[in-house]
């Protein structure tokens, strides 16, 4: 039986349609067998143009088959370095604020870019991500954290007054095992400090605190200059499952935000000190800045005091006691951007919260 013939475009159009529809289906659709689409695809990818040239002709000198190969090999390689930069340019951006961001661009593209790729581009650890992602939280640890939300819940519901006596009492009503210093111990952990106690604070031992620093800016908020005043603040964003903390750092001659951070608690290493890392990595220092803030702990106490201090040369301005005008800027700010991410339909999670907040502040209105 005489064996059918089939020239070069064919084969070419077998190959095209069997890559579209599958090579069962091109098969069936071409009356061919799929063995034959399969061989004529290995050929056409091992020699390219030089393919199907029939058995009567040769293919490729060996200096062809050398530069066939390397021609070959650059393309993948130029494929390869096309493919880096498009990951380059697209996550950049999320890169330079942090492993944080990072994960979250890599947990959106690793069906488009795979994760091996991603990770090389980034010099990030697979089994870092992979353990971020897959994190197992304890029954005991998990049990803190329920207790963290609904202290902080009561706390804010009842308007900063109740201390931890009283939040423990409203805790046992809602079913809760829990003794006065336990939740004193989380709220120090919080930085939650009933009203009432902080006046008492102010009057008995706030004029011996050496971390707070008269009012130096004066509501004087029209700058000529950057890196000439700073001022920073911190607000509480509700989420569907528990409260985040937003700090943020602004340069007032742009009013950019400069240095941010968003947090689950309130304590200085997760507030105010790498708010202030990130300040000073985007804007320059210099002599005579103005670093201007409330009179909360998070900017009241020895370890961010000591951080500014080596600075030498920046002059802390904080406000009067009980005037909330002398930072207006910030709470400004923080009504401006509370306004684009919260949703009157439902509370968004955690993670939509920091995607609409980094949108924000990378994109500012």
């Amino acid at each position: 039986m005489k064996c059918k013939i089939y020239d070069r475009n064919f084969k070419e159009k077998a190959i095209q349609l069997g890559s579209e529809m599958g090579m069962r289906k091109a098969s069936r659709e071409l009356g061919i067998w799929s063995s034959n689409i399969s061989r004529w695809r290995k050929e056409f990818l091992k020699y390219g143009e030089a393919s199907f040239c029939g058995t009567g002709k040769s293919r490729l000198t060996p200096e062809e088959q050398i530069f066939s190969k390397q021609q070959r090999k650059l393309k993948r390689e130029l494929k390869e370095s096309l493919l880096k930069i498009e990951i380059f340019k697209n996550g950049h951006k999320y890169v330079s604020q942090g492993r944080l961001m990072t994960y979250h661009f890599i947990e959106n593209n690793v069906e488009k870019y795979t994760l091996k790729k991603i990770c090389k581009v980034f010099g990030v650890s697979r089994n870092a991500y992979i353990k971020w992602k897959n994190q197992i939280i304890s029954p005991t640890q998990s049990q803190t954290n329920l207790l963290k939300e609904e202290i902080t819940s009561i706390f804010f519901e009842y308007k900063k007054i109740y201390g931890s006596r009283r939040i423990a009492a409203e805790l046992g009503s809602r079913g809760f095992t829990i003794s006065q210093r336990q939740v004193c111990s989380h709220m120090r952990e919080l930085g939650l400090v009933s009203k009432l106690r902080e006046n008492y604070k102010v009057k008995n031992v706030s004029r011996y605190n050496p971390c707070l620093f008269p009012n130096i800016l004066n509501q004087q908020f029209t700058v000529e200059e950057p890196s000439k005043t700073w001022v920073s603040g911190i607000t509480r964003i509700q989420t569907a499952k528990r409260l985040l903390f937003l700090t943020i750092i602004m340069d007032l001659f742009d009013r950019k935000i400069i240095g941010w951070s968003l947090s689950n608690g309130l304590t200085v290493k997760e507030t105010t000190m790498p708010a202030w890392e990130m300040a000073v990595q985007n804007r320059k220092t210099k002599t005579g800045l103005i670093f201007h803030s409330d009179r909360g702990i998070q900017y009241a106490n020895k370890m961010f005091n000591r951080k500014l201090d080596s600075y030498k040369y920046i002059i802390r301005s904080m406000n009067r006691k009980g005037n909330h005008a002398d930072n207006s800027i910030c709470e400004s700010f923080f009504t401006s951007i509370k306004s684009e991410i919260v949703n009157l339909n439902m509370l968004l999670t955690k993670k939509q919260v920091e995607e609409k907040i980094f949108e924000y502040l990378e994109n500012p209105h």
